[in-house]
């Protein structure tokens, strides 16, 4: 009976969760898709952790939507104002930003690919780690307007958040506690974000 009244106080109920969670999941992709320093993809997999275990019929969706729409939106966002950088005379902060993230042997890559591709670069860049804003700063080079970067942008955003989701699910379903979970998810996207790096490194060193 105690255990069962401090579990009771000390544990959220799930309405609670929910309404923390999500605006705190959409709060925290749409500012990691401005400013690529928070692991968004570890955000996602382990809020589809956590809600893999709630009863709420439509959890999982509802981590789906917030994360997709909010890298939408953030995306969105850095793009139109790496276009009035591109438009004024004396750049931007957020231009420099993205073009200190774009080092150029990668960007003439996005460049050829975007060039070979089209929108469909988009949606690999937003699964590639780190492929995101050297595409995006190609686009930017040529001069798409957003309304045709955001059409390409979308459905690389339901597949980004698809694909974490996913990881988040299976860490949720090999381990009966959802913190288990969560330590899986994680440390399976941070694998995924630092391999290609690690890749690159071992094939300029041989």
């Amino acid at each position: 009976m105690l255990l069962a009244a401090v579990t009771t106080t000390t544990v959220p109920p799930e309405s609670t969760q929910q309404a923390i969670g999500y605006p705190s999941l959409f709060l925290l992709v749409l500012f990691g898709a401005l400013v690529p320093v928070i692991p968004t993809g570890a955000l996602v997999s382990s809020a589809a952790v956590v809600a893999f275990h709630q009863t709420a019929p439509f959890a999982l969706a509802l981590v789906f939507v917030t994360a997709s729409l909010a890298a939408f939106l953030g995306d969105a966002a850095l793009y139109w104002l790496g276009r009035r950088g591109m438009r004024s005379k004396n750049g931007s902060r957020w231009l420099e930003a993205i073009r200190a993230r774009a080092p150029e042997a990668r960007l003439a890559q996005a460049q050829s690919r975007l060039a070979e591709h089209g929108v469909a670069v988009l949606v690999l860049s937003r699964l590639v780690p780190a492929g995101r804003i050297p595409v995006m700063l190609a686009c930017l080079v040529a001069r798409w307007p957003l309304r045709r970067f955001a059409r390409g942008n979308l459905p690389a955003c339901l597949a980004w958040a698809a694909t974490y989701q996913v990881i988040g699910i299976l860490g949720g379903s090999l381990f009966p506690e959802p913190w288990e979970g969560v330590v899986a998810a994680v440390a399976l996207t941070l694998v995924i974000s630092v391999a290609p790096s690690v890749w690159r490194r071992v094939r300029s060193a041989g």
